[in-house]
């Protein structure tokens, strides 16, 4: 199969590339790989773990080594060995220039991009170019998945992304001020009929008009935001305070990170975007809000190693407060990668199997699933292996 990364020189998208490569080149095994295990291993007829890579970036490199390597070089994140062997496999892949449109102020802090602007251009002649980029690479096994930087909060209007005529004129008119790269780049792959994830808080299809339109085009997306690391124990945690009738009265949670990613959310605006996501989960998972504190720090040296240190207190029997502590400490890029194949390969499934619309049963792997308030893990990881058995017999 075919995926195109929005962000495809990130450490995300070149270890997904990486990994991949080296999976085919039968180096290493299958471990992070939800899609290799039972009873997902059966999607494995249907649609191989063979990929051709493509994409959108705003930092004009040479190829996508080039990309891998200068990460690689700051983090060490898996062997040099597998770097080497997967060289010639990443030396042919080549993104072409994305967009940034309204990212927020961390994206611009960004020291070496070397190209930003959109050149003057108007959004229908951006959207051209991104449909005509997508629609050279694709057939009819592709998939579209934004792992580009977060967005700031975009500037919502009810008329512009209530619907996909309001949607259009806004391309029409235009208005630049209403539209992000995230909705530019979700617009085109859904308007293409490729199936479209965002692995990002920014908004890419989750306004009204993406949704419609999708519907309309009968082509599968979903989002928002790869539930990856901290959040991920917060909500596989969380339930168990519910399930054993324990009142958690305070939760916080420090996030300290480096690398792009930590620099992009240094910036208020950009991380604005991201704490709304994380602090959600919350009150979802337990069906109140205890008091909380979210924070995300950039902390250069530690580069991909995002660490996060959470403290929760909560009340017991007899209305005893007690405490629980727990440091989350991994490499971003290693948990995150693999989720960008198991989702691109499940979106293509659903795609396969005539399925449009928001696919919210892949809840699981999202922060801020769309069209799905459940963001309990356990069940969430139930529904997704539900779905699949009858979408794999259907």
């Amino acid at each position: 199969m075919k995926l195109w990364l929005i962000g495809a020189y990130g450490i995300v998208s070149t270890t997904a590339m990486a990994g991949a490569k080296a999976i085919e080149r039968e180096i290493v095994d299958r471990t992070g790989l939800l899609t290799t295990v039972d009873p997902f291993i059966e999607i494995e007829s249907i649609i191989p773990l063979d990929f051709e890579f493509g994409g959108h970036e705003i930092r004009m490199l040479p190829n996508a080594f080039v990309a891998c390597r200068e990460h690689w070089e700051l983090n060490k994140h898996f062997d040099s060995e597998i770097l080497i062997a997967v060289k010639e496999d990443l030396e042919k892949i080549s993104a072409l220039k994305g967009t940034a449109l309204n990212c927020g102020s961390g994206i611009r802090e960004l020291g070496n991009i070397q190209t930003l602007e959109d050149g003057g251009l108007t959004l229908k002649e951006i959207v051209r170019n991104l449909m005509k980029d997508m629609k050279n690479f694709a057939d009819k096994e592709t998939v579209v998945i934004n792992v580009a930087s977060t967005e700031a909060l975009p500037k919502l209007n009810k008329k512009f992304h209530g619907s996909i005529e309001g949607f259009e004129e806004m391309l029409d008119r235009d208005a630049k001020e209403f539209a992000t790269a995230s909705m530019l780049y979700a617009y085109s792959a859904i308007k293409l009929g490729l199936p479209y994830a965002n692995f990002t808080p920014s908004v890419g299809s989750s306004i009204p008009a993406l949704k419609e339109l999708a519907k309309e085009k009968n082509v599968p997306h979903a989002g928002n935001d790869g539930k990856t690391g901290e959040t991920l124990v917060k909500t596989t945690l969380a339930p168990m305070f519910a399930y054993r009738n324990l009142k958690v009265v305070g939760w916080m949670s420090y996030n300290i990170l480096g690398d792009y990613d930590g620099k992009v959310l240094s910036a208020r605006d950009n991380r604005e975007t991201k704490i709304i996501s994380k602090d959600k989960v919350l009150e979802k998972t337990l069906g109140y809000s205890p008091f909380s504190i979210t924070e995300i720090a950039f902390f250069p040296s530690l580069v991909d190693n995002k660490t996060a240190f959470d403290f929760i207190h909560f009340k017991g029997f007899l209305g005893k407060l007690m405490k629980f502590y727990f440091i989350w400490d991994a490499i971003d890029a290693i948990v995150a990668s693999p989720l960008i194949l198991d989702i691109a390969r499940l979106l293509l499934l659903a795609k396969k199997k005539g399925i449009g619309g928001v696919v919210k049963e892949m809840a699981f792997f999202f922060k801020s699933p769309m069209d799905c308030e459940i963001v309990n893990t356990h069940e969430q990881f139930q529904i997704l292996k539900e779905w699949f058995v009858q979408l794999a017999k259907a």
